[in-house]
């Protein structure tokens, strides 16, 4: 039995030692066997990204070890703390010519950098990197894999692992929407008479600029996120399902997951019946510039899906749009490298999946037959260990590629409890909301 070691450190230097602080900064903790020989052959390596809307989220959250541990002590994990809402993305064009734009991508990109040169080091091979996040993590993992076209050199990874990948609005960098939320932050901070604006923001208090973060965020509609990646022109280049219609990724190979309710989690129901809305008022709101025309199919499309409230429609909307429907855009343009599969342990509800992901995560998993989550766990750790998921020590059947007729694995369970882990064929219903928003993408700014 092996055991672990852990090494925090900044990544400007493996051997110097950094505990995290609750400071949104570029850090990262190194998660190696302790009984690792330096003669031994180079592990793989996990690198974990959070989620948290690209606002919030804390890597002492995510017990990374656990994937160490999972794989009997075959791999190396890495998790890294990146800059956060305004201090990680402020749009504009005085950040795009003053400073630096998708700041918290950067940090993520200059940590796979790090780990190239460094994780030999701590007994990780980097020909064999994996990159894995949930929520905004996944879709931070997304905007590394369209990342310069689709074409970064040299290779920063190999495989992509991604639960419920978020892929709001992103803007070009100078869009009149960027730029009055670069103002918005300006004013909240008084640099609005500033001679230079970004100087000013650089000189104020991380209080101010993170209350001004809160202040702005509370103005939002509602599951929406103010402080998200922009097309910068330089990293990223392009809208991501542009370049994911290409075919056009970074990585060998993908396996992306989603759950079977990812849109209730940011509906309230409460605000919706008070304030009267319809369906169509609702993705008005959510796609300001999505036209009338659209917004009408929109609202056919949804109100044609046999639910019964717009809570439920508007649910369905969101978790389409933002979730599912990234997810089966990435993994299309992955061809028979992509895979794919659906959590769908009740009640399915979006970050649900990250009791399952990890074996010591604070909320503990709902269903716990250790078959099962060992399928789960091991559905990841396979990838990473091999780029095949096929594992037969597990109780999933062999995998097909998601192009492969549309089949994706089913993660559930019966009414007794008993595992249910299997082949299906994706929703045709499905499929065509996907079309409409991939056609409608450049009004969503997607």
């Amino acid at each position: 039995m092996g055991s672990l070691m852990k090494i925090a450190c900044s990544l400007s230097n493996p051997m110097f030692l950094f505990y995290f602080a609750q400071a949104p900064i570029l850090s990262g903790s190194v998660h190696t066997p302790s009984n690792k020989r330096h003669e031994d052959p180079l592990l793989p390596v996990i690198v974990y990204v959070h989620g948290g809307g690209y606002d919030a989220g804390n890597t002492s959250l995510y017990p990374v070890q656990d994937f160490v541990k999972g794989s009997d002590y075959g791999l190396v994990a890495v998790s890294i703390q990146y800059r956060l809402g305004v201090f990680g993305f402020l749009p504009g064009a005085a950040v795009k010519y003053g400073g630096a734009l998708n700041a918290g991508l950067l940090d993520q990109n200059f940590a796979l950098q790090w780990v190239q040169e460094h994780i030999s080091s701590f007994g990780g091979d980097p020909s064999k990197v994996t990159i894995w996040g949930q929520s905004a993590g996944a879709g931070a993992m997304l905007q590394h894999l369209v990342a310069h076209g689709g074409d970064t050199q040299p290779p920063l990874f190999r495989a992509v692992l991604m639960n419920s990948p978020f892929l709001p609005f992103q803007y070009n960098y100078d869009d009149p929407i960027a730029e009055r939320v670069y103002s918005e932050v300006v004013s909240a901070v008084n640099c609005g008479h500033a001679q230079d604006s970004l100087e000013c923001l650089r000189s104020a208090d991380a209080s101010s600029l993170l209350e001004a973060d809160t202040q702005i965020g509370f103005s939002n509609f509602m599951g929406t996120y103010t402080f998200v990646p922009v097309v910068d022109g330089t990293f990223i280049t392009e809208r991501p399902m542009v370049t994911l219609q290409r075919g056009r990724v970074n990585g060998e190979a993908l396996l992306v997951t989603t759950n079977s309710d990812e849109g209730s989690l940011f509906i309230t129901p409460d605000v919706l019946t008070a304030n009267n809305f319809t369906l169509s008022r609702y993705i008005t709101e959510l796609f300001p510039r999505l036209s009338k025309k659209r917004v009408q199919q929109a609202t056919e499309i949804y109100s044609n899906m046999g639910l019964t409230s717009v809570p439920e429609e508007a649910s369905a909307v969101m978790g389409d749009s933002m979730f599912v429907c990234p997810a089966l855009a990435a993994v299309s343009a992955f061809g028979h490298n992509g895979r794919k599969a659906e959590l769908g342990i009740p009640p399915g509800t979006h970050a649900l999946d990250l009791s399952y992901d990890f074996t010591t995560f604070a909320i503990p998993p709902t269903f716990t037959h250790p078959d099962f989550l060992k399928a789960w766990q091991q559905s990841f750790l396979s990838i990473a260990m091999s780029l095949n998921p096929n594992d037969a020590t597990v109780i999933t059947p062999n995998w097909n590629s998601w192009d492969h007729g549309f089949t994706e694995m089913m993660f559930n369970k019966t009414d007794d409890d008993e595992p249910v882990v299997g082949p299906c064929v994706t929703d045709k219903g499905l499929i065509k909301r996907c079309e409409f928003w991939v056609e409608v993408s450049p009004e969503t700014s997607q």
